[in-house]
């Protein structure tokens, strides 16, 4: 015992130190390396199923930017297709709307005159006719047919509108509109351009009118030209029942 313990007492001091510290520097690794074992296994074991997730979430990824490329694809599709269905049905609305102004079913306002005739005040001689001194159908369908001539788009006669089935018939001392009956004085409403009147007032059919019956007759007529001319729509009913064509004109001759 004395001689282990002087043999003891014989190493350095910095070799016992120095011992002690790569026995402690052992322990230390041996217990890391135990600490790092599991966890070098767990890593190892959860890579493989961490590396298929991101694969298949990858491959989700790629479905889902095809889905939207192909969605954005049919929208754009679906837009042309919408952009062309507008203007088709611009287009009927168009033809439709034109179809009913032709027909006289819509109410119209513009530029346009307004002629009133009325009745003569002249007194009727022994031997004349009362009617000549009455504003009549003829009249009506004279001047309609003169203002279409001269452009007019719309015409109404007392509120009714003049349409293609319109008939102006004398019943009495009234006038037979549609299916209307009018008295004096007749205000005759056309809607066109702005030289309508001007038109209008050089066509010899007019001028003739005039001379014929209020220089002749006295029947009154008087022409305003308002701001905005209103023509109301036909109330009637646009259904035909039977038609004719006109006959064709005659050919002139040579």
């Amino acid at each position: 015992m004395t001689t282990l313990g002087a043999r003891v007492r014989a190493i350095p001091t910095w070799q016992l130190t120095l011992s002690i510290a790569l026995v402690a520097l052992g322990f230390l690794v041996a217990a890391q390396a135990r600490g790092e074992g599991p966890r070098v296994r767990y890593t190892t074991q959860e890579r493989t199923p961490l590396v298929e997730a991101v694969v298949a979430l990858q491959a989700q990824q790629e479905q889902l930017k095809a889905q939207v490329l192909d969605l954005r694809s049919r929208i754009a599709a679906a837009d042309q297709a919408a952009a062309g269905s507008d203007q088709e049905v611009r287009a009927l609305n168009d033809a439709l709307l034109a179809a009913r102004v032709g027909a006289g079913v819509v109410a119209l306002e513009g530029t346009g005159i307004v002629l009133q005739f009325d009745d003569s005040q002249v007194p009727v001689p022994p031997d004349a006719s009362a009617a000549e001194y009455r504003v009549g159908a003829g009249d009506l369908r004279s001047v309609v047919e003169e203002l279409w001539l001269a452009g007019a788009e719309a015409i109404s006669v007392n509120g009714e509108r003049i349409v293609p089935t319109t008939a102006i018939i004398d019943i009495g001392d009234t006038v037979l509109v549609n299916s209307a009956y009018l008295a004096p004085p007749y205000q005759v409403a056309a809607i066109g351009p702005s030289d309508l009147y001007d038109v209008l007032a050089a066509s010899p059919g007019f001028v003739d009118l005039v001379r014929a019956r209020a220089d002749r007759f006295g029947i009154r007529i008087s022409v305003a030209q308002p701001a905005s001319v209103t023509v109301p729509a036909y109330a009637g009913s646009v259904t035909l029942r039977y038609a004719r064509l006109p006959a064709a004109s005659p050919s002139p001759a040579p």
